[in-house]
């Protein structure tokens, strides 16, 4: 994948059958689509750290799509799931979601439904890679200040705090906004999510 690719569909779900039918959606709406059998094939290409969303069953032979999710967070990778059961539950369901699953949805499914989940799955995919970016530019200690200010520490606080002079706060502090790309503390606050 280039960084002009668009980011991939990872459809993870043990029913060939149900991959290729889902290759063929995805991919007559547009989209570029990797399909896997197993969740232990998805993570041995280490497929999250490529964006996109996954397309995810529940319930397989070997590691389940909960346990995936599980690993995938312990791994740090917070890439959009949706997950596709056969069996859905309410529980189930709801465990997935707290766990931070985007949607739930179960077999048989509505086509524009499920491409509909999809969009939004690679829109918060996309938006989330946006800021990674903006972090990935701010210097040590102008992230230590962003997460200084976010607290709601004053500049002078900040100063102490860091033991540097509250010039340097302000410089430090107007260089991670511009980076950040914000005007004010309610928009870092809402684009960080914290």
């Amino acid at each position: 994948m280039t960084e002009l690719d668009p980011p991939p569909v990872h459809v993870v779900d043990d029913d060939e059958a149900l991959r290729d039918s889902l290759r063929w959606l995805l991919e007559s709406a547009g989209h570029r689509v990797a399909t896997y059998a197993s969740a232990e094939a998805f993570l041995e290409t280490a497929a999250a750290e490529h964006g996109g969303c996954l397309l995810l069953d529940i319930r397989m032979p070997g590691m389940s799509g909960l346990e995936l999710q599980d690993e995938l967070k312990r791994r740090g990778h917070a890439i959009p799931i949706v997950f596709i059961t056969g069996h859905g539950d309410v529980p189930m369901a709801v465990n997935a979601v707290k766990k931070g699953a985007l949607e739930f949805i179960e077999k048989p499914f509505n086509a524009q439904a499920l491409l509909a989940m999809v969009d939004h799955a690679l829109d918060i995919d996309a938006a989330t890679r946006r800021v990674a970016a903006r972090l990935g530019r701010l210097t040590k200690r102008e992230r230590e200040v962003m997460e200084l200010v976010i607290a709601g520490k004053r500049n002078q606080d900040i100063a102490a705090e860091l033991s540097i002079s509250i010039k340097t706060v302000e410089a430090h502090r107007a260089g991670m906004m511009w980076k950040m790309g914000v005007d004010s503390l309610a928009e870092l606050v809402q684009l960080v999510g914290k």
